[in-house]
């Protein structure tokens, strides 16, 4: 079938049965094909690099990469691809991440069944998708922003910065988190002192906080 008669789907989420629910939602309709699945963010980036993908699907909460970060890896190495985020998460923070991660659109996984067709085809379309509870509350934040005179401020963090707060979040000692990321342990720790100093922050609570704020770990 000639590409431009269909959307090549990637779908990322950890639970098989998740999936599998998707898959039979987005391949009910004509225009659209779920060309690969994967259950983690790292083999997200991997599969999404491949140029027969044209949207990924990804769920926020995942092993190894969340989908923000997979969200971030993947609009910054393929200005072609479409990225939407699915979350269970009908919440302010993780959406304004969703969107400053590139993604298209952010789609609650409780009316998936409802909107993810609608959200997939916008987003090829190159519209944005977003349920209206969301836009009410970009809506509201921009006017409070503009209120107080305030613009968004950029992550003060670097990639490998973010990877590392996941780790703390998820209680990884710092030799665990050297050997995932094949760093010296000196490394780590200075990464840590590093990351403490932009953020403003003490200690590993204020960390944990930080990464459930950013949608980086689930609270």
């Amino acid at each position: 079938m000639n590409q431009r008669l269909h959307t090549r789907i990637l779908l990322a989420d950890d639970h098989a049965v998740v999936r599998r629910g998707l898959r039979l939602v987005l391949e009910g309709e004509p225009d659209l094909r779920v060309v690969a699945e994967v259950g983690d963010g790292a083999e997200a980036v991997e599969r999404g690099l491949h140029d027969d993908v044209d949207l990924a699907v990804l769920d926020i909460s995942m092993p190894r990469m969340t989908g923000l970060q997979a969200a971030r890896e993947l609009t910054s190495r393929r200005d072609d691809l479409r990225v939407l985020i699915l979350s269970m998460h009908d919440n302010e923070q993780y959406l304004f991440e969703a969107l400053r991660a590139g993604a298209s659109g952010y789609v609650l996984k409780s009316v998936a069944d409802r909107d993810l067709v609608e959200a997939c085809r916008a987003t090829m379309r190159g519209e944005p998708f977003l349920y209206p509870g969301a836009v009410r509350s970009l809506m509201r934040d921009f006017v409070e922003r503009a209120r107080r005179g305030e613009t968004p401020s950029d992550d003060p963090l670097t990639p490998r910065e973010v990877e590392i707060v996941k780790l703390i979040a998820e209680a990884r000692t710092t030799r665990e988190i050297a050997a995932d990321l094949v760093l010296s342990e000196k490394t780590v720790e200075r990464h840590r002192t590093n990351i403490l100093a932009k953020l403003g922050m003490r200690d590993r609570v204020e960390l944990v906080r930080y990464a459930i704020r950013r949608g980086l770990v689930e609270p």
